[in-house]
């Protein structure tokens, strides 16, 4: 595996084995856009993935209106393309879901969560190349589930036999990633990420934490996410420009 593309192969591999699972009620669909938005997730491993970073940063899944979108983890539309310079074309999923149109960098909605953190990495690096000279941002599961009503349904309350197949993967893919990029800190976005980070992790030398999750349903994040988010880095030893 030519090191360069191992991003792109992993996640090619991750796509294929998820894509087989098979999930009961509550969820009606799922999504996977490592498939149907391949061309602007691929885009974003090849130009920002760099091995030797200072810190892998980790989400939980795609939101319906970020990286169900765009394909981009948190990927709010105006900054995958106004700031990272990704506008490549999103097809469909099948079946979609009448309440969670895709419609790629179409989409007029906007994701808090994504807007929140890639709003605070714009501020504080200023061009995208110093950022991710520094960090990359992951979602540990590729799948957006959602119930009958169209309400979001996250992987940590999957039923055991339903969970336990695709955290495999999962782990396998975080454990290759991190392998890849050999950051100093693997951090998750979240109680949820941490915990996949060290189960994923096994014995490589990294340090291990969590920052607050940029969710506009946590009362902490609406108080000021960034400059609670940049505390948890300090404290975690991270270096900050």
């Amino acid at each position: 595996m030519a090191a360069r593309n191992r991003p792109v192969l992993l996640a090619r591999s991750l796509a294929d084995e998820v894509n087989h699972l098979q999930f009961g009620a509550p969820i009606t669909h799922v999504y996977n856009p490592l498939v149907y938005a391949r061309a602007p997730h691929e885009r974003y491993l090849t130009r920002y993935a760099r091995p030797g970073i200072q810190a892998l940063l980790v989400g939980m899944n795609p939101g319906p209106w970020g990286m169900a979108q765009t394909g981009v983890p948190f990927g709010e539309i105006g900054a995958v393309r106004d700031w990272l310079g990704i506008c490549d074309p999103v097809g469909a999923p099948s079946p979609e879901h009448p309440k969670r149109p895709i419609r790629g960098f179409d989409c007029t909605r906007s994701e808090v969560s994504g807007a929140r953190l890639w709003g605070w990495a714009a501020d504080r690096f200023g061009d995208p190349d110093r950022f991710f000279d520094q960090f990359f941002v992951y979602n540990y599961c590729p799948l957006c589930f959602m119930e009958e009503s169209g309400r979001n349904f996250t992987p940590d309350k999957l039923p055991a036999p339903e969970r336990a197949p695709l955290f495999e993967a999962c782990d396998r893919a975080l454990r290759g990633l991190l392998d890849h990029l050999q950051p100093a800190f693997a951090i998750g976005v979240g109680a949820f990420a941490e915990q996949r980070i060290r189960a994923a992790a096994g014995d490589l030398p990294l340090r291990i934490g969590r920052i607050l999750h940029p969710s506009p349903a946590s009362p902490a994040a609406n108080r000021g996410w960034a400059a609670a988010a940049e505390a948890d880095l300090r404290a975690l030893g991270v270096t900050l420009p």
